[in-house]
């Protein structure tokens, strides 16, 4: 067993990070991003206790995601790419991905994100880790070996050695899910498992395999030899990276060049009478399926929510250190008005966001046949993953816009941010998919009526218009999906969880006011009126710096701690 250490030291002792040109390039490097976030501590203290024994080493993580791991994260999208090597030099197959050096020891070092749910801490732990973290490419990876150690832990324990290399960062993991026929049909997977003697082999392809040439283990779906078809036809496998003979055990066919996160190895993955290790039950295999999916659509979650935070910082430092038409940028009224945006959405999707983590983190022991609790979870993931890679991609952009020309150029960090965030509307499930589930778990699974009794109940406590419409809204939304058939459900779909998504928020919002302050319960009121209403914000919030103002007053480019 590993050991389980009081709090998590992030701290780097054998060199200072020097910077190098990222200072040139990024307003928020080399701030500590805990430090800056206004949102983060009040709303992770609603919901996880343990917090303030955990506090200093978020603060030392906050400066790690704020200076090396920005840093690193821009050199590998700009510089140095993973690269497939196929061969050793005796011409053996090898295809192992190459990392730059700085790259690779990241990795390793950030492995350790990874292991507080299994050691007796909270996923609110490693999720706000992650929001901090933010980069795709880096987060990626550790939750694709995050997901792979969760399924060994919850339901193939025999293989507890390979958890605890890739808790360590001695090994990486891998999800290799879905294939070029099926995409989210994961009914259409051809990939077939085979018994042989106590164990299995898998022949088939995955097609957008995330980790391909990293990985050192990886879970796949296969559809074992007489099983029926459809998605509950699926098993899910453990599939070393090596046979028991020391042999490749599958190949990579190439990587691919993405236009989001460059930093990700991911290609195509060749398997040929792979040796495999049944995961669990053969019957139940599209249900760890899944609940490792809604796992990574919490990831995507909060990696989305911190590409806003970074957009939002990057600006922030913007409109103060320029200037236009004789007055700085935050002086002017269209700004403040983005910057208001800005505000409003990275505070709601993050509210989300941790709510939905809550949900899981209160159920994720249970196993399949699923509590209703876990039913509810999901339906907040569900929520959380559709609305909050919404806002990242509207957050990032408008940090392109308030730099004007420079957010155009890709030397310019906010512009990486941009394209990254325009990945987490696809990864773990595009926008129809994430609706289609919600609308399952909220009729078949029931979970409508919880989500009604939570959100309604919170948001009667609060005396405002706003607070009101959002009650109107939750009503509405769920009245009209019991007087609807399945066609017209499916037909708003999106905007069906969208809107309860955006109630969701301004409830949790009003809820995190209780102790977080009043700022809170001005960017709920703030919320319900813009993105529920569709109204533009009202003029008043263009006075209200507590609002839209979020850095402190001698934090500027140049001065940074």
């Amino acid at each position: 067993m590993l050991a389980a250490p009081a709090v998590y030291s992030w701290k780097r002792t054998t060199h200072r990070d020097a910077g190098g040109i990222m200072q040139f390039q990024s307003y928020a490097y080399g701030t500590n991003h805990w430090r800056l976030d206004p949102d983060l501590k009040p709303i992770l203290a609603r919901w996880w206790r343990d917090l303030p024994r955990h506090e200093a080493a978020l603060d030392e993580f906050g400066a790690l995601a704020g200076g090396e791991a920005y840093r690193v994260a821009d050199h590998v999208d700009h510089e140095c790419p993973p690269t497939l090597v196929m061969h050793d030099l005796d011409g053996n197959r090898v295809d192992r991905a190459r990392l730059s050096p700085a790259h690779e020891a990241l990795l390793r070092r950030l492995a350790a994100i990874n292991r507080p749910p299994y050691e007796g801490g909270s996923w609110h732990h490693h999720f706000s880790l992650g929001y901090l973290l933010a980069d795709p490419g880096l987060y990626c990876v550790l939750i694709i070996t995050n997901q792979t150690a969760y399924a060994i832990h919850k339901y193939a324990p025999e293989h507890a050695a390979w958890k605890e290399r890739l808790l360590t960062g001695d090994a990486f993991g891998a999800t290799w899910l879905t294939e070029i026929h099926a995409g989210s049909d994961l009914g259409a997977i051809r990939t077939v498992a085979r018994r042989e003697g106590t164990g299995w082999r898998l022949d088939g392809e995955k097609y957008f395999a995330s980790g391909a040439g990293l990985a050192d283990v990886a879970i796949a779906t296969a559809r074992p030899e007489g099983a029926p078809d459809g998605a509950k036809g699926l098993a899910l496998f453990l599939v070393p990276r090596l046979r028991h003979d020391g042999a490749l055990n599958f190949t990579v066919r190439r990587l691919k060049w993405k236009g989001g996160t460059r930093a990700v190895p991911t290609g195509e993955v060749d398997l040929v009478d792979s040796e495999a290790h049944l995961i669990g039950r053969v019957e139940l295999g599209i249900y760890y399926a899944l609940e490792n999916l809604t796992l990574a659509r919490l990831a995507n979650s909060a990696g989305a929510m911190g590409l806003a935070r970074k957009a939002h910082l990057e600006a922030l430092h913007r409109v103060r250190a320029r200037g236009a038409f004789g007055h700085a940028l935050e002086d002017h009224p269209l700004v403040r008005r983005d910057l208001t945006d800005l505000a409003v959405r990275t505070a709601a999707g993050l509210a989300l966001t941790f709510r939905a983590v809550e949900a899981f983190d209160r159920c994720w022991h249970v196993p399949p046949p699923f509590s209703a609790d876990y039913h509810y979870a999901r339906l907040f993931a569900h929520l959380a993953k559709g609305r909050t890679a919404e806002h990242a991609a509207v957050c990032t952009q408008l940090g392109l816009e308030l730099f004007g020309g420079l957010g155009f150029l890709e030397e310019v960090a906010v512009a990486r941010l941009h394209r990254e965030a325009l990945v987490t509307p696809i990864w773990e499930g595009a926008a129809n998919i994430q609706a289609l589930d919600m609308l399952e778990v909220l009729a078949k699974k029931r979970a409508a009526e919880p989500f009604a009794a939570e959100m309604l109940g919170d948001l009667a406590q609060v005396r405002t218009s706003e607070a009101r419409l959002a009650r109107e809204r939750i009503e509405g939304t769920l009245g009209e999906l019991r007087s609807t058939d399945i066609e017209g459900a499916q037909w708003h779909g999106k905007e069906t969880l969208r809107t309860l998504a955006d109630a969701a928020s301004v409830a949790l919002l009003y809820r995190t006011a209780e102790a977080g302050g009043e700022r809170f319960a001005k960017l709920a009121a703030l919320a319900a009126q813009h993105l529920l209403a569709r109204a533009e914000y009202p003029q008043w919030a263009l006075r209200d710096r507590e609002v839209w103002d979020v850095l402190p007053a001698g934090e500027r480019f140049g001065t940074r701690s």
